[in-house]
């Protein structure tokens, strides 16, 4: 695996930053990003295939005449026709207040550790093998992944800092095929240091019980559980919400509601830069991340910005610029969002207990289509989903769809689990809302 100084003695950005400043730019910047990473797939309940895949990107940002220019190269560069090429790009816009990070010389720690190709082909057979020890009709398909990436940001007046993150991730779906039905139930991890099979078999196995009978889905408006992994859906658009950005736009409902309650006082969200997978220490702008809550029992306490964003709205950046891609200039960008139950929400429960605590009502723990967006409402196709009488589950639903608006559904929280897990960046436990509408196909 890469180094974290494999970037820290490459001179191309110093070499970049200096013949941009010859051709007549003002301020420039580099952002440089190089990933190696060992994915391991499983087809069939077989290992399919091993492969090792490798990617490096350059991206110049400068200002000439206070216009903005990005060019990318990826492989190789030629420094100057890169910069030649963002100076053309720079001559087709308006000028800008140009914002860059102030001087510092930070490299910092890696995170995560490497785990051999060997380990992974382990983890991945331990899996199959247990799901298929429990049932031999299911078919199993897998990813097992070790990544490595290198960061380095370097600009004109001075910042030079780095960092090298490894992550594991995994993801494994099981398929049932029983006559004319069909189920696929699927779940993943992402973490750094190792990756745990069993508990991962177990979510599974324990979906794959709760399935294992049809039955019809109770209608109208009902309390619904939404597990972890589905409530990413409300949390995706409350990141909306908070953007500085739509803020600007007035796109955002929240827009303005700061110091407002705005969600269930059970709920604090914040974000936590230095815990778990998805952490790091400073945005594509170069701005040290923050533990920052932007939703305090259930009031909002601040939008997230990036440099342009921020001084818009007033609030300066909040270590939120992030690029979407290489060739994207920074946006705001929320990472690491934690869910905090508070208050008598709070519950502690795990799944199969807020399940225990459900007289009529449906689980929701995979869906088909696109989230809410950033108004909030939604009309979703259930692809897994139970229906629970007197506190157990009965069967899997089909046919269902629920809606409902994310914004009156937070404000309507009955309860929050204690079994939050980390879904993309978002650590979130299970959750109960009331009042969404269930319709089904007879």
């Amino acid at each position: 695996m890469m180094g974290s100084d494999d970037l820290q003695h490459d001179t191309l950005a110093e070499q970049l930053l200096e013949l941009a400043a010859k051709s007549g730019a003002e301020a420039a910047e580099v952002l440089q990003s190089r990933s190696l990473a060992y994915p391991v797939f499983f087809e069939a309940n077989r290992l399919k295939q091993l492969e090792s895949a490798q990617a490096e990107g350059t991206a110049l940002r400068l200002w000439r005449n206070g216009c903005p220019g990005l060019a990318v190269a990826y492989g190789p560069v030629e420094p100057q026709a890169l910069v030649d090429r963002a100076i053309a790009l720079s001559q087709l816009n308006e000028p800008e207040t140009i914002e860059l990070a102030g001087a510092a010389k930070n490299q910092y720690p890696d995170l995560g550790e490497t785990v051999p190709v060997e380990q992974l082909v382990t983890w991945g057979r331990e899996a199959i093998a247990l799901i298929r020890e429990a049932n031999p009709d299911l078919i199993c398909t897998a990813e097992w992944e070790c990544e490595a990436e290198t960061t380095r940001l370097l600009n004109s007046n001075g910042l030079d800092c780095g960092y090298t993150d490894t992550t594991l991730s995994c993801y494994l779906s099981a398929e049932w095929i029983r006559g004319d039905d069909f189920l696929c139930v699927s779940d993943g991890q992402t973490q750094r240091g190792s990756l745990d099979p069993t508990a991962l078999v177990h979510q599974i196995m324990q979906r794959l019980e709760w399935a294992r009978d049809n039955t019809q889905p109770l209608t109208g408006r009902v309390p619904i559980l939404f597990t972890s992994k589905a409530a990413d859906m409300l949390w995706g658009t409350v990141q909306s919400a908070l953007s500085g950005k739509q803020v600007l736009e007035g796109a955002s409902p929240w827009s303005d509601r700061l110091n407002e309650l705005v969600t269930s006082e059970g709920l604090t969200l914040s974000q936590q830069p230095h815990i778990g997978p998805f952490s790091c220490p400073f945005d594509d702008e170069g701005t040290p991340t923050r533990a920052i809550t932007f939703i305090d029992h259930g009031v909002l306490q601040l939008f997230y910005a990036d440099f342009t964003t921020g001084r818009a709205i007033g609030s300066g950046t909040t270590g939120n610029g992030f690029r979407p891609g290489l060739g994207s200039y920074p946006t705001p960008g929320l990472f690491n969002i934690m869910i905090q139950p508070v208050g008598s929400v709070a519950t502690g429960k795990s799944l199969p207990d807020l399940i225990a605590t459900l007289d009529d009502g449906l689980v929701i723990d995979q869906m088909l289509g696109g989230g809410a967006g950033i108004s909030g409402e939604f009309s979703i196709n259930v692809d897994l989903g139970y229906r629970v009488k007197n506190g157990e589950v009965i069967g899997r639903v089909k046919d269902t769809m629920v809606s409902g608006n994310v914004y009156t559904a937070l404000q309507q929280l009955l309860a929050l689990g204690g079994d939050a897990d980390w879904n993309g960046s978002c650590y979130t436990p299970s959750l109960i809302v009331d009042g969404l509408s269930v319709t089904a196909r007879s």
